[in-house]
């Protein structure tokens, strides 16, 4: 095509779109390169030494006093999160009796049992975030269940399967290694404890370790501060309803601008005399519409509903079709913009290059009409224009709310955007940006947790397998697996996480197929007594050559994108591609683990 008939396709598409997609990729890029830091995932510091308060468990009733254990257990979960929650379910389905939960925190609940600030609550429809809705009968109260709401219904999930019988609280894991003679997993803890395990299951969770920015003079700041995840409520008074009383004579500043600072800055902004929002990166943020849940509707619902709205929903965030689309929000608009483009054309082309470029255009209408809300929502017209996303939907994960953009109208809000540079440093007397200090009484992190980190250094222990082999020294070059679960060297340990595995917007629902085919797994070798399952050499080859082919695929939007825990800080080429997801999608993963169970072979374990 020649450059005048390029130039008037670009004006057609623009008449016909409403915006100049050159013109907004020429911004996206602008916006990005702003962002581009040279220290990636360094750039954050570890909460250990004098950092290492800002993990200490701020909801404990009372410390739990027991002697070290040194028995033997058939299963070992680790972690109490929905991903050991749906371990241990699963397993007690399949009659597996002997199973003992080991979680650090005081309660199961995992994420939302540390995730307590106000405002925290589900950014996914409750009907397809929550697992197990139907095994327990649960209907939640509406469409988006509040924080502590999913507290109390993990609760609810281990009081159903029995998993408070044989659970160690308030114990934190330091050396999971193998016995090649005992042919059992040795567990140690810092309560002493020496277990044996003939299977152990690691859900530590991809958002389980705090993390804080390494900017300087973090350390010298003579105010307060803490970390969303362990919020104070002795300081700020109120509840996860809200109400912070104790801040009304306080200058607050909260530093990070994603989905917890999303939800807790208006109570922030209601509560505090003055608070500053430092922001690096403007959210996405979407309308929310939160409702009860209609009880006729729920009660209509026929058996295998939940199965198909999840499958439904997940299919839809990850580019596919469906007839009919279930929940219908702000996660799968951009797919039925697309349906849109697609059904509007005579004769579509449907080739993957043709589609790749109406999936940009889709996700361009999407963020257009992101950025529209903002200007209608925000009075200050600078404060609007900061912020407003520039960049792909799916570069970071969407935010749904209706009452942080207008908490920006608020005479005692202040937005302090740093033009993607970030904080230049703190003082003991608040924070500098832009060049100006402004003091603070108290400083709230809402910095997230460690994703692009080293595996054992996110678990809080090491692995060591065979030949005193550790998974650090296994993985020092990327990680290596089959399915994602299982590590050659480590016999009888299953992996639940993202890491070469299918990622899903909706993490539950990813744990729940994990959990169903570890189930199948162990099921099969405690029924016919085999001791030993371990995968297949060749096997993991062939998985991680598919993993690092399939990665390939994201690799131009993952570039392309702002920088975030999604693409490595802006470095997606100096992640190893085999630590990514697996690239057909997570339709595509648990499919192929259907598969996998129905034919029955155990093709790739090595079962002795």
């Amino acid at each position: 095509m020649s450059s005048n008939a390029e130039g008037a396709a670009a004006r057609t598409d623009s008449q016909f779109l409403g915006f100049d997609p050159d013109a907004l990729r020429t911004k996206y890029r602008l916006e990005r390169d702003k962002r581009l830091r040279e220290d990636g995932n360094e750039q954050y510091t570890q909460v250990v030494g004098q950092f290492k308060h800002y993990i200490d468990d701020p909801y404990l009733e009372e410390i739990i006093e027991r002697e070290p254990l040194s028995d033997e257990i058939d299963v070992v979960v680790i972690g109490g999160g929905f991903g050991g929650l749906l371990a241990g379910a699963r397993m007690r389905e399949a009659g597996i009796k002997q199973i003992r939960m080991l979680e650090k925190a005081g309660n199961f609940g995992g994420t939302w049992y540390w995730n307590r600030y106000p405002g925290a609550s589900c950014d996914i429809e409750s009907y397809v975030y929550l697992p197990l809705l139907e095994e327990l009968g649960y209907k939640p109260k509406k469409k988006y269940i509040d924080g502590l709401d999913i507290l109390d219904y993990s609760k609810q999930i281990a009081r159903k399967y029995n998993l408070y019988d044989d659970v160690c609280f308030q114990t934190e894991v330091t050396e999971v290694r193998w016995d090649d003679d005992l042919e059992r997993w040795i567990i140690s803890t810092n309560r002493g404890d020496k277990m044996l395990a003939r299977f152990v299951v690691m859900s530590n969770g991809p958002l389980n370790r705090p993390k804080l920015p390494g900017i300087g003079g973090i350390d010298s700041f003579k105010g307060h501060t803490f970390h969303t995840s362990r919020w104070d409520y002795e300081y700020t008074g109120g509840s996860a309803q809200g109400g912070l009383t104790g801040l009304k004579d306080k200058r607050i500043g909260i530093i990070g601008t994603g989905a917890t600072a999303v939800q807790c800055v208006p109570h922030l902004g209601e509560g505090a005399k003055q608070l500053f929002v430092f922001q690096r990166t403007p959210s996405s943020i979407d309308e929310r519409n939160d409702r009860p849940t209609d009880s006729e509707w729920f009660e209509s619902l026929e058996p295998g509903w939940h199965q198909k709205r999840m499958d439904n929903f997940n299919i839809l965030v990850s580019g596919g079709i469906q007839e009919e689309d279930l929940v219908s929000d702000g996660w799968t608009e951009i797919i039925r913009n697309l349906l849109v483009m697609v059904k509007n054309e005579d004769e579509p082309d449907l080739s993957p290059a043709a589609l790749y470029a109406k999936m940009e255009l889709a996700d361009f209408q999407k963020m257009e009409q992101i950025r529209k809300r903002v200007e209608n929502l925000v009075k200050n017209e600078s404060s609007a224009e900061s912020l407003k996303p520039y960049y792909r939907q799916f570069c970071k994960r969407p935010c749904f709310h209706d009452e942080y953009l207008p908490t920006f109208n608020r005479s005692n809000v202040t937005l302090v955007d740093t033009a993607g540079q970030g904080i230049d440093r703190i003082t003991e007397n608040g924070i500098v940006a832009n060049g100006q200090e402004i003091e603070l009484d108290c400083i709230v992190f809402a910095t997230g947790f460690e994703v692009g980190t080293e595996y054992s250094r996110r678990c809080g222990y090491e692995l060591i397998g065979r030949n005193g082999l550790s998974l650090t020294e296994k993985w020092a070059d990327g990680a290596s697996t089959f399915h994602g679960m299982h590590s050659r060297g480590f016999p009888n340990c299953f992996m639940m996480g993202h890491t070469q595995t299918g990622f899903t917007a909706n993490y539950p629902h990813a744990l729940n197929e994990q959990a169903k085919h570890i189930t199948y797994i162990v099921e099969h070798c405690m029924n016919g007594n085999h001791q030993v399952v371990e995968a297949g050499e060749e096997a993991e080859e062939e998985w991680v050559k598919t993993i690092i082919s399939l990665a390939r695929m994201a690799e131009r939007f993952l570039a392309d994108c702002t920088p975030g825990y999604y693409n490595n800080e802006g470095k997606p080429s100096e992640r190893s591609l085999q630590n990514a997801n697996y690239g057909a999608g997570s339709p595509a993963f648990f499919k192929l683990l259907d598969e996998w169970r129905e034919e029955g072979s155990f093709e790739g374990l090595e079962i002795s």
